[in-house]
């Protein structure tokens, strides 16, 4: 049984606006599900639902199997961590770590062994006497993770807690919440807008967007099959190109797409789609509307890794180098790909080894690898069932 279960939990504002539209949601024990998605999408009202300070609409918030819908708070078991750390200013870490534990009733020896526990795990134990301004914001952040976890709750929620850091410590800090996480074995939703947060740290990870669930499943599995075309966009640095496509599908010919003037062969002899991505929301079915056979627009998606320099013969389209930006092993070409008759067509971007010396106004042969290319309905934004 998960350790928390979203029923059908929808969330309207005043003015009809549908901050959450029908997300249904399991944690398991043990695990972290991070919530995704740009700013205004719902993730943080789910977590305020979750934890009790906002009411849903409708359906049912499940703690334990217990139903925790109508409860406040303090009873349902869960701690969180915010975004701006709410450490009490006038309090020491150690006071700070035993305020939740206070408030619990529990006896002193107890709340000074857990206290100690805590601060060693997290390696804050030389900080115990300090106050929150003596503290960096990295150690402020593991202070108010250490209250989180010293009370032992349920469910542990987290909001951007590592947006306030800058780069390098948000890098340190995600690496400790992991190593954290894996020793702990404790339920956890985190919400972040950071698609590297999400990838690195969630065992599954829900891609939220308009208040609904749009793709649930492991980080890997949404990067290499993306149920719509704003996951295939949202999951991945440099993001994904998208260019307006034809396809042609027949039983003689199989399958190919129309591209820059250039017709390209899916390969369909590489057997049967595989499963389709999980959806919350939604069906468990790809896109076919219309599929058949002849001619239909597609939208084509391809990683900027997945578009390799070859020579002109082998190329599917020749492209002008427009800007060059090196990122240290390896190198960010935007290119404006041309025709057969030599109009320019959609840009794109072309990542590559750092080895090649590319300079802007050169010319290259492109061709895109034919079993990463992935096809979206162009009014559903849906991916078709014959991508990769």
């Amino acid at each position: 049984m998960p350790v928390l279960r979203l029923e059908g939990i929808e969330k309207t504002f005043p003015g009809d606006h549908a901050a959450v539209a029908g997300v249904d949601l399991e944690v398991s024990e043990g695990e972290m599900v991070v919530l995704l998605g740009p700013s205004g999408c719902g993730k943080s009202t789910l977590l305020r639902i979750v934890a009790g300070v906002e009411a849903p609409t409708h359906g049912r918030v499940l703690i334990g199997g217990q139903d925790v819908t109508g409860l406040p708070p303090q009873r349902r078991d869960v701690a969180m961590v915010f975004q701006n750390y709410a450490l009490y200013p006038h309090m020491t870490v150690r006071e700070n770590l035993a305020f939740g534990l206070k408030m619990r009733k529990l006896g002193r020896d107890t709340i000074a062994a857990r206290v100690a526990e805590v601060a060693e795990s997290l390696e804050i134990a030389s900080l115990l006497d300090r106050r929150p301004f003596q503290l960096s914001g990295g150690q402020r952040q593991r202070v108010a993770l250490g209250r989180a976890i010293a009370r032992r709750a349920k469910v542990f929620l987290l909001d951007e807690p590592l947006s306030n850091l800058d780069v390098q410590l948000r890098v340190t800090t995600r690496m400790e919440l992991a190593r954290l996480h894996r020793s702990l074995e404790v339920p956890m939703l985190y919400v972040t807008h950071d698609q590297e947060e999400a990838m690195t740290l969630g065992d599954r990870v829900a891609v939220m967007r308009a208040g609904r669930v749009l793709q649930i499943g492991a980080p890997m599995e949404i990067y290499a099959r993306p149920a719509t075309r704003f996951v295939g966009g949202f999951i991945g640095s440099p993001r994904m190109n998208f260019l307006p496509a034809r396809l042609r599908r027949d039983a003689v010919d199989g399958a190919r797409i129309d591209a820059f003037g250039a017709a390209i062969d899916l390969q369909t002899s590489r057997g049967p789609a595989a499963a389709p991505a999980r959806r919350s929301g939604g069906t468990d079915k790809e896109t076919e509307a219309g599929w058949g056979t002849g001619w239909r627009d597609v939208v084509v998606g391809i990683r900027p890794e997945d578009i390799a320099i070859v020579n002109p013969a082998e190329a599917d389209v020749l492209a002008l180098v427009d800007v060059v930006e090196p990122l240290g092993r390896e190198i960010l070409l935007h290119v404006v790909p041309s025709n057969r008759q030599g109009e320019p067509g959609t840009e794109l971007r072309v990542l590559t080894g750092a080895g090649g010396a590319v300079e802007a106004g050169a010319t290259l042969g492109l061709r895109l690898r034919r079993d990463r290319i992935h096809l979206f309905d162009p009014t559903t934004e849906e991916r078709l069932a014959n991508s990769c």
